[in-house]
């Protein structure tokens, strides 16, 4: 490891989400799980991404992954969310204007 490099950046070093982030993704989860929608969820760190994944079942595919990738951070913004099939939904610099994406109103049928 070179001298100037930061201990968390070092050879191996995996990438994590931060207090603040794990903090409003937790309440975003506990509030779907709340409304019946989410039933489990995963968080995985590796080399260059972080995830947060969230199941309707624990043994189906993630049906979304928040992703947190610093290397994107300048062009399409380190923030995406991406959707069971692999398609990214949406994709920002900040975590709040990603996650509106959940905010969004759901449809429902009137008589």
């Amino acid at each position: 490891m070179a001298l100037d490099t930061p201990p968390s950046q070092g050879r191996g070093a995996t990438m994590f989400f931060e207090r603040p982030e794990l903090d409003r993704l937790f309440r975003l989860y506990g509030r779907m799980v709340a409304e019946g929608e989410w039933r489990d969820y995963a968080i995985d760190g590796l080399r260059d991404v972080a995830v947060f994944s969230v199941f309707r079942r624990s043994s189906e595919a993630p049906l979304y992954r928040i992703e947190k990738r610093p290397a994107l951070a300048r062009r399409q913004g380190a923030w995406a969310v991406i959707s069971q099939a692999g398609l990214i939904l949406r994709r920002g610099h900040e975590l709040d204007q990603v996650l509106r994406f959940f905010e969004r109103a759901r449809f429902a049928v009137v008589e």
